[in-house]
């Protein structure tokens, strides 16, 4: 456990003192966002904030290798050496699109062409379970590589697109990478499937740099993250989800509670993220219903819904914050709990209550309008 704390430690501090820098940078060669309708912010703000937050993700895979135990990660798996490479390919497709505005098929494209070679270097899902049984089978090139793309473009857009507020997704990143170190930090030293100990340092790595980069960046933020960061935190987020769940043959493991499925590895992560995902899904179905690309901006997510029934940005923020929590280390505890059903009955109790709650204050905000 020392070895990923100082991990996350040199991956906060590296990013939280690069960020200043990536700032000046930004304002240096016109990388601003500009104050539009579909925007929150009233001030035009630098963006770039991958620039910090990639200087950050080497420091600390950089330290890992140097150290005793994580050292070994390094040089028996491909995942820090993958999502090196990828993420530096993602950032930089970030970094231009940023200063110069690409169309949604260039930028596409880039983002494939990035999730393809953190595939091809070796992150991808080579297990499955059968859900019939406690077995584990192989998948074929044909069917991990197209998968494992799939699943991280879909992450990649879905943290780009729930970033529309101070904050917001370097936080709700920041707590997802959180419940995927806690369940690979068990699986791995709990319960001894070393194999998931990678997923565990790219999780740790990736809360260092979202919580290193959120001072700068809550608000009032004086620096975006960009397309270059919230691309890739987004790459970071599948990297370290598709190596606990398709890099670690379950065959047989189901955690200390047998009433639930070797189902759990990929319930997990989907759980974690789930605020990012139904965000995109409702946002794909709203765009193409309105004969729309589904990449064409609006001002409809959650958090501007929020907005819009009375929330302030900090407390819409926190809302988010706490669906994103309470959905993703719910469904990590339930998953080592001999009683899992009243840990879920609790989380889903408490997300309806929070759901009420919400709605409750927006039709008083209305009435007070």
């Amino acid at each position: 456990m020392r070895e990923y704390l100082l991990v996350f430690a040199v991956s906060a501090a590296i990013t939280f003192l690069c960020t200043p820098v990536a700032r000046r940078f930004a304002i240096r060669v016109g990388a601003v966002a500009g104050v539009r309708d579909r925007d929150v912010h009233a001030v035009p703000t630098p963006r770039l904030g991958g620039l910090a937050m990639l200087a950050g993700l080497a420091a600390g895979l950089l330290v890992a290798d140097q150290l005793p135990f994580l050292s070994a990660v390094s040089q028996d798996w491909a995942e820090p050496h993958a999502v090196l490479v990828a993420g530096a390919l993602i950032c930089l497709l970030g970094v231009v699109d940023d200063r110069w505005p690409l169309d949604p098929v260039t930028k596409l494209a880039g983002q494939v062409t990035a999730a393809g070679v953190m595939v091809l270097l070796g992150i991808q899902w080579s297990f499955a379970v059968n859900p019939d049984s406690d077995t584990t089978f192989s998948l074929g090139p044909e069917t991990a590589v197209p998968l494992s793309i799939l699943a991280t473009v879909i992450l990649v857009n879905a943290m780009n697109f729930i970033d529309g507020l101070d904050g917001l997704a370097a936080g709700v990143a920041a707590i997802a990478a959180g419940a995927t170190f806690y369940f690979a930090y068990e699986v791995a030293v709990i319960n001894h499937f070393s194999r998931a100990a990678p997923a565990a340092l790219l999780a740790a790595v990736t809360a260092g740099v979202c919580l290193g980069f959120l001072p700068h960046n809550f608000n009032p933020a004086r620096l975006f993250m960009g397309d270059s960061g919230s691309m890739l935190v987004g790459l970071l987020s599948a990297a370290s989800m598709i190596s606990v769940t398709g890099q670690v043959a379950y065959g047989g493991y189901a955690g200390p509670s047998r009433s639930l499925p070797s189902l759990i590895p990929l319930a997990i992560p989907l759980a974690v993220l789930a605020v990012p995902f139904i965000d995109l899904g409702l946002a794909v179905v709203r765009r193409t219903r309105a004969g729309r690309s589904p990449f064409a901006p609006d001002k409809m997510h959650l958090h501007h819904r929020m907005l819009e029934i009375g929330k302030s940005h900090v407390r819409a923020v926190l809302i988010m914050y706490f669906w994103a929590a309470l959905l993703g280390f719910g469904g990590v505890a339930a998953s080592f709990s001999r009683r899992p059903l009243p840990i879920l009955a609790g989380v889903v109790g408490l997300g309806l209550a929070g759901l009420l709650v919400l709605l409750l204050a927006g039709q008083r905000s209305v009435r007070r309008a």
